[in-house]
């Protein structure tokens, strides 16, 4: 690769990017498969059943919550991270990235605040005392709104995605094939949650599919800009 001419900003921000898509995909990834993974606390079609993993396993649930809303923080942080790498390249389209990036973590917030209410519902003690077990359990049913909420987060995460790598394909900041997998992992991850939406039924066999290759994009572009950077020479 050849060295294009930036500022020290973007080679502290490209860094900066990196360590945010490693930490940030550690904590993603151990709030959804190892607390709310389904085979562990919600059971699809079985809001009773929920409802007793729920007050069996509270504390695992908050520390799920926690984390989630920590992920969420360090999606932020790592939203600006390449806004300040992308924005000498295209300023209009980072800033267009930046606002489909910050709209997925909107929603994401508004489904973990459907999660917590929940908890709170099916494990405080004030509630079991208004609420008869058949509501109680019915109150468990709001955790599939986070599901369905993800969903949409999803699309709005591949459109940001997919803009952020057209501009680091473009930009020659980091090796081709980096920004054209980038650009097929983000676009396949929106488009699938299109079909789901349209065919439900095929959620269960494309969601390993869907989120397999954007998972291995984030990783190794988090690796590649924290070990390796950017392609940019600064001008003393």
């Amino acid at each position: 690769m050849e060295n294009h001419t930036g500022t020290a900003s973007q080679l502290k921000a490209a860094k900066l990017a990196g360590l945010l898509y490693l930490v940030a995909m550690a904590t993603g990834l151990f709030a959804e498969f190892y607390v709310h993974f389904p085979t562990r606390l919600i059971i699809n079609g079985d809001a009773a059943k929920t409802a007793a993993n729920i007050l069996a396993n509270e504390r695992l649930y908050r520390i799920g919550i926690a984390n989630n809303i920590i992920t969420f923080a360090i999606d932020v942080a790592l939203i600006w991270a390449l806004y300040v790498l992308l924005r000498p390249v295209n300023r209009s389209l980072a800033l267009l990235a930046v606002f489909f990036r910050m709209i997925e973590t909107g929603l994401a917030c508004v489904a973990i605040i459907s999660y917590y209410v929940a908890m709170q519902f099916v494990s405080d003690a004030d509630h079991t005392k208004v609420f008869d077990p058949v509501q109680l359990q019915a109150l468990s049913v709001m955790h599939y709104n986070y599901a369905l909420t993800f969903n949409v987060v999803a699309i709005f995460l591949g459109f940001g995605s997919a803009i952020f790598n057209y501009l680091l394909l473009r930009s020659k900041y980091i090796p081709r094939v980096l920004a054209v997998w980038g650009i097929f992992s983000s676009l396949l991850l929106l488009l699938s949650q299109f079909a789901i939406i349209i065919f439900p039924d095929a959620e269960k066999t494309m969601i390993p599919a869907c989120y397999a290759p954007i998972v291995i994009d984030e990783i190794t572009l988090g690796a590649w800009l924290l070990l390796k950077g950017v392609s940019i020479r600064v001008d003393a």
